[in-house]
C-alpha cells in the first residue's frame, strides 16, 4: 500500500461528503439564506465556511503534490489566497461546489501519475510564517496531510451544523454505508 492509496480515497470520500453537505444546506435553506452560510464561523477568530471549503481543497491537492515531489501550480496559490480572503469575498455555493469538483479531478489526475516518494523520504514543509517542518513521507501523511485536511472538512461540518443544517453521522460516513453488513442494524 502506498501513501497515495491512503490519501486519494480519503480525499475523494470526504470531498464528496462535503459536496453533499453543501447540497443539503442549499435544499434546506431559502434563497439568499444559503449564501449567508458561507460567511458563518464557529468563533470570531476562525475562518468562515467559504475558507474551510477552499482550504480542504488546498490540503487535498497539496498533500499529493508534495508526495509526488511536484511544485504547486499557480491555481493552487490562487485558491489559497481566495480562502484567506473568503470572509470579504465568500463567493457562492455553486463556486464552492465547482472548487470541490475541480479538486477531485486534480486528485484523480495526480494519483494516475505513478509513484510517489518512498517511505522514509524527506519532505520539507514550509509555512508562510517561515516555519519549516522536516518530515519523513510517513510523518507527513500521518501528522500533517491527513490532520490538516480533516480539520478543515470537520470545521465545515461543524459550521453547517451550528447554522442549523440537518446533518448527522450518516452524512459524515456516507462512504462506508455500502459496506454495512445486511441485517446488522436494528
Amino acid at each position: 500500500m502506498t501513501f497515495a492509496d491512503i490519501l486519494v480515497p480519503t480525499y475523494t470520500n470526504l470531498l464528496g461528503a462535503l459536496s453533499a453537505w453543501l447540497t443539503k444546506a442549499e435544499a434546506q435553506r431559502s434563497d439568499g439564506a444559503t449564501e449567508a452560510l458561507l460567511v458563518a464561523r464557529l468563533a470570531p477568530d476562525m475562518f468562515p465556511l467559504a475558507t474551510q471549503v477552499r482550504f480542504a481543497c488546498v490540503q487535498a491537492q497539496e498533500g499529493l503534490l508534495r508526495l509526488y515531489g511536484q511544485s504547486f501550480p499557480p491555481e493552487l496559490k490562487v485558491l489559497l489566497d481566495e480562502g484567506r480572503n473568503a470572509a470579504e469575498q465568500p463567493g457562492t455555493l455553486a463556486q464552492a461546489q465547482t472548487c470541490i469538483r475541480e479538486t477531485l479531478e486534480r486528485v484523480q489526475a495526480l494519483s494516475a501519475q505513478g509513484s510517489a516518494v518512498a517511505e522514509g523520504e524527506p519532505i520539507a514543509h514550509e509555512l508562510p510564517q517561515g516555519l519549516v517542518f522536516d518530515f519523513t513521507a510517513e510523518q507527513y501523511v500521518r501528522d500533517w496531510a491527513l490532520p490538516q485536511f480533516y480539520f478543515h472538512v470537520m470545521t465545515a461540518y461543524a459550521i453547517l451544523r451550528a447554522q442549523g443544517v440537518e446533518l448527522g453521522k450518516a452524512d459524515y460516513v456516507a462512504h462506508v454505508l455500502p459496506l454495512l453488513r445486511p441485517g446488522a442494524s436494528s
